[in-house]
Order: C-alpha cells, then sequence, then structure tokens
C-alpha cells in the first residue's frame, strides 16, 4: 500500500499544509482495512507525506493510546509529539503480531537532528521556522519516549525519519522492516545484470536537491552505475540548494528540463515535451563530443 494515498501532501492545497496538525490516522485505517481483508504480509510504501506526527496518527488508529501528564489520550499529530507521557500499548490490534510488515522509503534520514524529519522535509509540508522548532522539540522528546519505554533509540535507526517519522513508529510499534525503495526496485528488475554491455545510464527526478543524495533514486541508481564503472546522467526538472551533492553518488552530471522561466503547474502540463526535448539536447550534446576531434 502507499501511505501518500491517505496521508499524503498531494491531498492538501497550499493553505491546508500545516505539519503540527495532519496526521497519519488515516494510513492506520489503511492498515486495519488489509488486516480485515485477511492479509498477514503487508508491504507500505512511506514517502510523500503531508505529516510530521512520528506516526502517532497511525498509531492511534491501530488501538495504541498515547497520554499526557494527567493521562488524558493526545491525538495523533505533529504538535502534541511533546505532550507524550505514557505509551498504552494494550490495546494494539492483536492482528499486527501475526503480521509481516515491510516499509519501503525512499529515504534514509533519522527521525531527529539538521538532517531528520523535520528539517529536511518540514519545510515542503507547509512549516515555518516556528512551527519546525517546535516539532524538532517534540520529536526530540518523542524518541526520548520511546527508548524510555521500548528501549529503541530510533534516531540510530536510518529511514526512521522518512514520512515525518512514520518509519520509526512502524519498526517501533508493528515490528517493521525497513528497506529501501529504490533498492527494492532495482532489485525487482534486475538492475544490476541490465547494466551489462551498458555504455551509459540515463535517470532523473522531478527535483534534484541536497536531499536526493540521501538514497533516494538518483543516489540507487548512481551508485549501481558506478560500480560497473558506467557513467550516469540526469535530466530532472529542476535544481535546488545542494544538488551537486549528487555527484558523489555516481551521477556524472544534471540536465533539467525546464528552458524558461514558468509556473509549476505550466511545468508540469508540458513534462513530457519539456523531458523529450531535454533528452534530445543531451543525445545531441554526446554525439557533438563523440565527434570531436582528437588534438595532441
Amino acid at each position: 500500500m502507499e501511505m501518500a494515498a491517505a496521508s499524503g501532501l498531494p491531498l492538501l492545497t497550499e493553505p491546508e499544509r500545516d505539519p503540527e496538525k495532519t496526521t497519519t490516522y488515516g494510513t492506520g485505517e489503511m492498515i486495519l482495512d488489509a488486516l480485515d481483508r485477511g492479509f498477514r504480509d503487508i508491504s507500505i510504501a512511506i514517502g510523500g507525506s503531508a505529516t510530521n506526527d512520528g506516526g502517532m496518527g497511525c498509531m492511534c488508529a491501530l488501538g495504541v493510546r498515547f497520554l499526557d501528564e494527567n493521562g488524558e489520550i493526545l491525538q495523533g499529530c505533529g504538535e502534541n509529539l511533546g505532550k507524550i507521557s505514557e505509551i498504552d500499548v494494550s490495546g494494539l490490534d492483536s492482528r499486527v503480531a501475526k503480521t509481516k510488515f515491510t516499509v519501503m522509503c525512499d529515504v534514509n534520514n533519522p527521525l531527529c537532528g539538521e538532517n531528520g524529519a523535520t528539517y529536511t522535509f518540514g519545510p515542503q509540508k507547509g512549516g515555518t521556522p516556528e512551527s519546525l522548532a517546535r516539532l524538532e522539540e517534540g520529536m526530540l522528546h518523542y524518541r526520548d519516549v520511546l527508548l524510555r519505554e521500548f528501549g529503541v533509540d530510533v534516531n540510530e535507526i536510518p529511514g526512521a525519519g522518512a514520512a515525518g517519522g512514520l518509519g520509526a513508529a512502524l519498526v517501533v510499534f508493528l515490528n517493521a522492516v525497513l528497506k529501501s525503495g529504490i533498492e527494492t526496485v532495482l532489485d525487482l528488475v534486475d538492475f544490476d545484470s541490465r547494466l551489462q554491455g551498458v555504455s551509459l545510464v540515463v535517470t532523473g527526478e522531478g527535483r534534484t536537491d541536497w536531499q536526493s543524495a540521501f538514497g533516494k533514486v538518483l543516489h540507487g541508481v548512481g551508485m549501481h552505475s558506478k560500480k560497473y564503472g558506467i557513467p550516469a546522467v540526469a535530466i530532472v526538472g529542476s535544481m535546488g540548494q545542494g544538488a551537486e551533492r549528487i555527484y558523489d553518488s555516481g551521477i556524472d552530471s544534471i540536465l533539467t528540463t525546464v528552458n524558461a522561466p514558468m509556473e509549476l503547474h505550466a511545468a508540469l502540463e508540458q513534462a513530457e515535451e519539456l523531458y523529450l526535448n531535454a533528452a534530445r539536447r543531451l543525445f545531441r550534446m554526446l554525439k557533438a563530443g563523440n565527434e570531436m576531434k582528437q588534438t595532441d
């Protein structure tokens, strides 16, 4: 299942985006539905979330109770992370213990810190500098409570910060196994075997920035290509701050599709045409380079 189908950023308008209020409760409802249908081997793709609740909402839907210092039940949302005093798992759906959960995520960010869930992904979810500071404080408290109650330091788990910290909750409460989304896909398509006899790999993504080096598509494709000494280039919609970091992950060059100033909606409407035009420019350049005369 795809958590973004229930808790994804595209489901909200710009004014509705607020990582202190949004919740993964709907993702928990999807898991319940799968359990009701008899599934006991569930794969969950997490990413593209609108949330920063540490998976608190998802676990509430599955029967976990988060209590404040007065014993009152807290709703699962980002602004309540810092209010958690006790976690009661006695009501957790019993079918969870009989179910295998595999979680695929496209990042390996920790739960907290500069590269954690809040500061890395919070801004794109509508977070302000002030709300991000509050959310990070709450997330640090949440990490400490999980360590105290369950003996697990989730900040040591790569990918715990995926989907606003949902990765951490799925590991702690559902005993889920976190797997790299891109590595899973590359294994499924037998990517390494397909590289045999290849002289160039062309990949891409919507926007390349400093986050791209944290286990996303370009990182995975680039590292596999690099392993076999095959150059890899990326055609992307746009480049953001720190995009050059991806060069350390086996990507040799980046070409953007946008060829003139335009609004995002216009770029999305013309995405296919822009991508094809960028690909033509790339291969014309490669052709020109191949035809360059060698000089002494």
